[in-house]
């Protein structure tokens, strides 16, 4: 029976996405291969679907048999402008100055490739969600830097954890905010893998 079954990679070093993804149920491995997270882009939609497929394409491209590899790229965005992973903590303090006291959109787009014997498919979308900041005085911010929480994310912050003092209002997929919609992910999947599951639910393919 295992010989049968697909390969899930996640195509994401990110503990979080690691979190969401274990709430599937199923077995997965994670494969990495870094690629420079630069878009010719400038609309946040084109802007991450494009670096969700390039970091597809760069573990699809190791991975060999039946699988299916899962990327996906989140920003932030405010009046056009897109707010990466801050370089330092002087960044993720003008980045969260920019954004405080104000709504903000961010978007994660998935990228999804399957190969099933000579069948390839592949298929992206993009989700956006809104969160909203109260303004931050100089105490709360101070508090926040130090934890060092906003370093690695995009726009200096995480939804779960001590941003959450300063988080007045979410609208939209929390886990997209999180890293990866979760619950339209597994949506996805069952329109994308129904031709290859004979009726079954598209959890048994792994």
């Amino acid at each position: 029976m295992g010989k049968n079954k697909m390969k899930f990679i996640l195509a994401s070093a990110s503990p979080r996405r690691k979190e969401l993804i274990g709430y599937l149920q199923i077995p997965y491995e994670i494969v990495i291969n870094s690629i420079p997270e630069e878009s010719h882009h400038t609309d946040p939609v084109n802007f991450s679907k494009h670096i969700a497929e390039m970091k597809n394409e760069a573990v699809y491209k190791k991975v060999s048999g039946d699988c299916l590899v899962v990327s996906a790229d989140t920003i932030v965005c405010l009046d056009s402008k897109i707010y990466g992973k801050p370089k330092s903590e002087n960044e993720a303090r003008a980045y969260l100055n920019e954004l405080a006291g104000k709504t903000h959109s961010v978007f994660t787009a998935v990228c999804i490739q399957v190969r099933s014997g000579s069948q390839v498919y592949s298929h992206s979308f993009v989700e956006e969600s809104k969160v909203t900041f109260n303004e931050i005085n100089p105490a709360l911010m101070d508090r926040y830097i130090a934890t060092k929480d906003s370093l690695d994310k995009a726009g200096a912050y995480g939804i779960q954890g001590p941003s959450l003092t300063f988080i007045s209002k979410v609208e939209g997929d929390y886990a997209n905010v999180v890293g990866f919609p979760l619950s339209r992910f597994v949506n996805e999947c069952a329109e994308i893998l129904k031709p290859l599951t004979n009726g079954q639910s598209w959890f048994d393919l792994f």
